[in-house]
């Protein structure tokens, strides 16, 4: 049986494509549990330096399987249990890797796909995208982080409207609220957001990881123990090869060659 996920791991950059365009790219059991294998892989593979999840088609995922929720054959608690478990337990690891990790959201995107789509540090979008929750349409509530990531991007009012109202918001919406990070015409996409994450790949991979450490640490943090924790990093950060090379390269007008 052919994946719905495709894993490729090459120079660095792990790219998560989800491949069943046939049915939208749906979240069904078999793509949660490729989708947590995986994970599994980027994050036992100490070559991954950066991570590109987008998807294969005219849309990035559709959410949950309908048709899998309407099964009258067993509780539909028990189907949603065994859905989410595997994909929450990836989530959380993903969301927890060190390297940077960019979204290629190509097409429209509902439900469980908008966690999917919007858990990147950074994300990028197709002109084609379209984002619409859709969880109360049907009586059921955000998962797969989808409503903590809106409401960390676009604030709390926004998340609101998303899952209260079930209205589409468009690539150029979700660019000006701050869902997304850029837009591109859909036959950019692909090329754009691998440029980046290939560029992310070959960056100093100690200092990506501390910034991303310190951002996270920004959104609880004081002002002042942040000070500390700021200081701290760039000390460690000082003392790599990664630092001493940078500086050289800059005074020798050169690209740096980062461990």
């Amino acid at each position: 049986m052919t994946s719905p996920l495709k894993l490729h791991i090459e120079h660095g950059l792990a790219t998560m494509t989800f491949s069943a365009p046939e049915r939208a790219n749906v979240l069904d059991l078999a793509m949660a549990r490729a989708f947590a294998a995986a994970v599994q892989t980027i994050a036992s593979d100490a070559s991954v330096r950066a991570v590109l999840i987008t998807g294969e088609g005219k849309q990035f995922c559709a959410g949950g399987d309908i048709n899998a929720f309407a099964d009258t054959s067993r509780p539909l608690t028990q189907v949603l249990e065994e859905l989410l478990d595997p994909v929450l337990e990836a989530m959380k690891l993903l969301t927890l890797l060190p390297m940077p990790i960019v979204c290629a959201i190509n097409g429209p995107v509902g439900g469980g796909g908008i966690g999917f789509g919007l858990c990147g540090d950074i994300v990028l979008a197709a002109e084609s995208m379209k984002l619409r929750g859709g969880y109360s349409a049907i009586g059921l509530t955000p998962d797969v982080g989808g409503s903590w990531f809106i409401t960390r991007r676009a604030g709390a009012a926004k998340a609101k409207e998303v899952f209260l109202t079930n209205r589409p918001f468009t690539a150029a919406e979700c660019r000006a609220i701050g869902l997304v990070d850029e837009v591109y015409p859909d036959h950019e996409l692909q090329n754009k957001a691998r440029a980046l994450a290939q560029q992310l790949a070959q960056g100093p991979r100690q200092a990506l990881a501390r910034i991303k450490k310190l951002i996270e640490a920004a959104q609880h943090h004081g002002l002042h123990a942040h000070f500390d924790m700021e200081r701290e990093s760039m000390l460690a950060s000082g003392a790599t090869d990664d630092a001493r090379e940078g500086i050289r390269a800059f005074l020798e007008k050169r690209s740096p060659k980062f461990l």
